[in-house]
């Protein structure tokens, strides 16, 4: 290999960094990359490195990583980082060097960075989650296991969930507040899978690379329309074929078992209104579905029909007028044809394009909004909610909606 300066010498160029960093060694790590290259190579801080001023423009970026050339370094080591100018072995600001040049001198020398500096490094967090659980590390990581640590996954994952409709709903004005909170959210579930993949580690069972090549494999398993010769013109044909790939994986991981089904691996966890989407989106994968919306509309009723039969059954049970139900077996009935009326809704919003989870917490929200417009109403007037008649508050609320609506526009 051959290096512009240096005498066209590789050997010259370590030997120049070795100048400034006594402890450099080619056999423990160094990358050797142009200026205009480094935006393509997965870069990684804790390593010492050399970067080539070539003068030639940047190339393509890294997926998953913006930026290249002087506002990658930037990015990565913080304007302020000091490097070394070779051969002249002179020091400057990676700042100083994007803004003004480095005069003659043709590479820099970047130090590693040790772990809690090297923020970008892809095994920063892997070390931050095994030095929490040292010996000496923090109590609470120390005690957590993959039971304890299950209920925080779901809890980030809302609070992802979150972000993710605050960033929807955000004006202009407001999204860089909601695209920062949403990558700091992306970062709170990372840091789940890292400390799970730490615990497993430790116990001899798999680590953060099985994680992310088990992953790889799966997916590109998953895409023979991307990655091999299948085909796939629309999404439901996607679909179509994730099924079979899948039924495939759980028919031989099932082998001299119990074959696995379509429904299987569905999280009995999952909120209910979820898990009813994600066992109608499987079956209907497979070809149980019916073949127009017509079809799931003319269910919406016959449902709503054999809920209010039950109902009735039950003794038109209301817990405000304490209104007792004739059995529990009757009320059982009843809560199962409810349950019944909920999934063929979810069936409704699946077939429309409608997430069904999020249109009830969109509900939800304007629930509270209109609800504390009826308390701010109630108070400027002098009206006790509690002692209000149903007549009196229902006109609040509709005040409150056509206050909403007219905001609207």
């Amino acid at each position: 290999m051959t290096v512009s300066g240096f005498n066209g010498s590789l050997d010259a160029l370590f030997a120049a960094a070795q100048r400034a960093d006594a402890n450099l060694h080619p056999a423990t790590g160094i990358t050797v990359v142009a200026l205009s290259h480094c935006g393509g190579i997965a870069l990684d801080t804790s390593r010492p490195l050399i970067v080539l001023l070539d003068g030639a423009e940047p190339a393509h970026e890294l997926p998953g990583r913006s930026g290249s050339g002087w506002s990658l370094l930037t990015r990565l080591y913080g304007a302020d980082r000091t490097v070394t100018l070779l051969p002249s072995g002179g020091s400057s600001t990676v700042g100083t060097c994007a803004a003004s040049g480095t005069g003659g001198d043709q590479a820099l020398y970047f130090a590693g960075l040790t772990p809690l500096d090297a923020l970008a490094s892809p095994w920063t967090m892997p070390w931050l989650s095994a030095r929490l659980r040292a010996p000496d590390g923090c109590p609470w990581d120390r005690e957590q296991t993959h039971a304890s640590l299950a209920k925080h996954l779901i809890e980030e994952a809302w609070e992802l969930h979150d972000a993710i409709a605050a960033l929807e709903s955000a004006s202009e004005a407001e999204r860089p507040r909601a695209t920062a909170d949403l990558a700091e959210e992306l970062g709170d579930v990372l840091l789940q899978v890292v400390l799970h993949s730490q615990i497993a580690q430790e116990r001899g069972d798999f680590d953060l690379a099985d994680v992310q090549d088990g992953l790889v494999r799966k997916i590109v398993r998953r895409h023979p329309h991307v990655f091999g010769d299948a085909s796939a013109a629309t999404t439901r044909d996607v679909q179509r074929n994730w099924e079979a790939i899948k039924a495939g994986e759980r028919a031989a991981a099932g082998e001299g078992e119990k074959v696995k089904g379509a429904l299987d691996g569905v999280s009995r966890g999952l909120p209910a209104l979820l898990a009813s989407r994600e066992l109608q989106d499987r079956a209907s994968a497979v070809g149980y579905d019916w073949p127009t919306l017509d079809g799931v509309r003319a269910k919406i009723s016959e449902e709503l029909a054999e809920l209010d039969e039950a109902l009735a059954e039950a003794g038109h049970p209301d817990q405000i007028t304490s209104t007792q139900p004739v059995s529990a077996a009757a009320l059982a009935h009843a809560q199962e044809e409810l349950g019944d009326v909920l999934a063929v809704i979810v069936n409704l919003g699946r077939r429309s394009g409608i997430d069904a989870e999020a249109a009830l917490r969109g509900a939800n929200d304007k629930f509270r909004r209109r609800f504390g417009d009826v308390e701010r109403r109630a108070a400027s007037r002098g009206i006790v909610l509690k002692d209000a008649d149903f007549t009196t508050l229902d006109a609040l609320w509709d005040e409150a909606k056509a206050a909403e609506r007219e905001a609207k526009g």
